[in-house]
């Protein structure tokens, strides 16, 4: 009888541990804050202000004409990363826009948070 004992722990242990790697999307989130570290590669920054203007290394653009500046700047290489700096009170879809550009054009983009 003990070892049927153990198993149901075991089960209720493992069930426990494994409910907590689901994530539900109902979940109230507050981003960008993170501890993640930072690139150190060739890198090309695009903002988006709160007004939603598009910069790109500080280079304030019209949104058409961002991706052909990307295009340029990292100029084929596979290394450069592009980092979006978007304010939290811009839309996602704005900051999707952005993101799709870079994901046309096979390029690495992360998304830059505040460290906490």
């Amino acid at each position: 009888m003990s070892s049927m004992t153990d198993l149901v722990f075991l089960l209720l242990i493992f069930f426990m541990l494994t409910s907590t790697l689901v994530t539900s999307s109902a979940l109230d989130v507050i981003l960008p804050k993170s501890k993640a570290q930072s690139v150190n590669k060739a890198q090309i920054t695009v903002t988006i202000t709160p007004e939603l203007e598009v910069s790109v290394n500080e280079d304030v653009l019209p949104v058409d004409q961002v991706e052909a500046r990307i295009l340029a700047l990292a100029n084929g290489d596979p290394e450069s990363v592009i980092i979006l700096r978007a304010d939290e009170s811009v839309p996602t879809g704005e900051t999707v826009r952005i993101m799709d550009m870079a994901y046309r054009n096979r390029l690495k983009m992360v998304l830059a948070t505040d460290p906490r």
